[in-house]
């Protein structure tokens, strides 16, 4: 039998990993809390006086340019104001369901659990999966059949969710891939950590916006070539066997025009 202090020895090393998992979770989970207070201080400064960061960013473009820059951004915060109406309502209906649903499968917490189902939905891809588990998790330790009758549930919601509800409240939002909201979920979490969820698909319509009217509208868009440019281009194409020949050009283009003159002469 091992005394008291080899006891003490073996286990030390298995507290002191669950120790440090333990801060390292809890430190983890603050830096989160205080992150997303910061971007709620940080939108309602925003809401409550835009016009002077508006002016500030619109004064950063050429002066030419800064009346389209003002129209780009009315339509940002449009399809920003659609988006944001459609998620809301897409969020309240996900918490409906999961209370309903949980209420009649009978799992404590039902109304905490489907307002997490709510927020997360906020989280396009990762949030419905993360949603699901802390039901799974009660149901298991009451009655196993529950925790699958969860599952069951929760995928025909979120199938709801995205046949119905999506394509039928947000048809005004700013369409994105799928791959490309993933993507950028991946993008800016790896730069801003947890907070990167919550800001990749907001910061994503805006950026789809202005490549939209930028790089598409007011560059592609624009650049071809005007009639006059193409009379200028055609004279040129016109004007080259004669040029060519001037400057001593190949025998076989020589000898097809020759060609081409000799039987012109004959016709005449």
């Amino acid at each position: 039998i091992p005394s008291l202090d080899e006891l003490v020895l073996q286990i030390q090393p298995v507290l002191n990993s669950l120790l440090g998992g333990g801060l390292f979770f809890v430190s983890n989970s603050l830096i989160g809390i205080a992150q997303f207070l910061l971007v709620i201080v940080l939108t309602i400064m925003l809401l409550a006086d835009p016009r002077p960061y508006r002016q500030s960013l619109i004064r950063l473009f050429p002066s030419f340019y800064r009346r389209r820059a003002e129209e780009i951004l009315s339509k940002c915060q449009d399809c920003l104001q659609a988006w944001l109406v459609g998620i809301l309502f897409n969020m309240l209906m996900i918490a409906l369901l999961s209370f309903f649903s949980l209420v009649i499968l009978g799992i404590p917490l039902a109304l905490a659990q489907a307002t997490l189902a709510g927020i997360l939905t906020f989280i396009p891809n990762i949030g419905p999966t993360l949603s699901v588990i802390p039901p799974i998790a009660i149901a298991l330790l009451e009655e196993p059949w529950k925790a699958i009758a969860i599952l069951i549930t929760y995928i025909v919601i979120q199938q709801v969710e995205g046949n119905l509800l999506t394509p039928l409240v947000m048809a005004r939002q700013v369409s994105l891939l799928p791959a490309i909201t993933l993507l950028t979920q991946v993008f800016f979490t790896t730069f801003f950590g947890f907070l990167g969820l919550f800001l990749a698909l907001p910061l994503t319509v805006v950026a789809q916006v202005w490549l939209k009217e930028v790089l598409i509208k007011d560059i592609l868009d624009q650049w071809h070539v005007s009639p006059r440019q193409d009379v200028k281009l055609v004279r040129a194409t016109l004007a080259a066997p004669a040029q060519q020949r001037e400057q001593g050009g190949g025998e076989e283009d020589k000898r097809v025009w020759e060609e081409g003159e000799e039987e012109k002469y004959t016709r005449e």
